[in-house]
């Protein structure tokens, strides 16, 4: 979500959030789910490769745990009508926040939840914190011409690499770059901003580099964590 606000102050909106970045992630996401157990099966071989009582296992675990209860069934359908309220938010009309504060009005008025539980999740309060701070400011880099002079700067810098060429070295870039910073929400706000001006005055098409940004964002911070 700070990706999509941050590509909107740039200049690039991405229309139907949830669609779009279904439709533009289901086939990588789908390649990678595939191909992640078969390249760590090769490089990290499991030392038990035979398991034949593991459905045995599986099967006593699952009688020890009984019928599934009724406040897992009640956070089970939170979850799905959270999710659906997300998916068509905006042919109703709904904020996505919305969305997710009536499902953790559900949660905690049924009891699934209480106060305490939402105090402990500290990310998410930091996260709730620093998100108006770093949307503000990247919008106020571009109102002050940041943005744009650097934009400037690399299309000045890059005009003899097509638009492809500067694709890759840029998303190389922004990967490792996360290195440095020990919060991912700390690392969109500081560097998005300027990587999507760079991809824009370089010739990539708008929507591509703030897509591939925003997934490129959750794939180094599983490497760098």
């Amino acid at each position: 979500m700070l990706c999509i606000k941050l590509a909107e102050s740039v200049g690039v909106p991405i229309p139907n959030r949830w669609i779009t970045w279904f439709k533009a992630a289901c086939i990588p996401g789908i390649v990678s789910l595939l191909a992640t157990p078969v390249i760590l099966y090769k490089i990290y071989p499991p030392e038990i490769k035979v398991t034949p009582d593991a459905p045995d296992m599986a099967k006593r675990k699952l009688e020890q745990m009984g019928p599934v209860k009724r406040d897992e069934w009640i956070m089970i359908l939170t979850v799905l009508l959270t999710i659906a309220l997300w998916i068509a938010g905006e042919a109703i009309n709904m904020a996505s926040v919305v969305a997710a504060l009536i499902g953790l009005a559900i949660l905690l008025l049924l009891g699934i939840l209480d106060w305490d539980d939402c105090l402990n999740e500290k990310q998410a309060w930091d996260t709730l914190t620093w998100f108006a701070v770093l949307v503000g400011m990247a919008t106020q880099l571009t109102v002050l011409g940041v943005v744009p002079w650097m934009s400037k700067s690399v299309a000045l810098k890059s005009h003899s690499i097509s638009s492809l060429g500067a694709f890759g070295i840029l998303q190389t870039s922004y990967f490792f770059i996360h290195y440095l910073f020990a919060s991912q929400t700390a690392y969109v706000g500081a560097v998005y901003s300027a990587f999507l001006s760079m991809h824009l005055a370089s010739g990539v098409p708008g929507l591509l580099s703030a897509l591939a940004l925003a997934y490129n964002t959750k794939s180094n911070s599983c490497v760098t964590h």
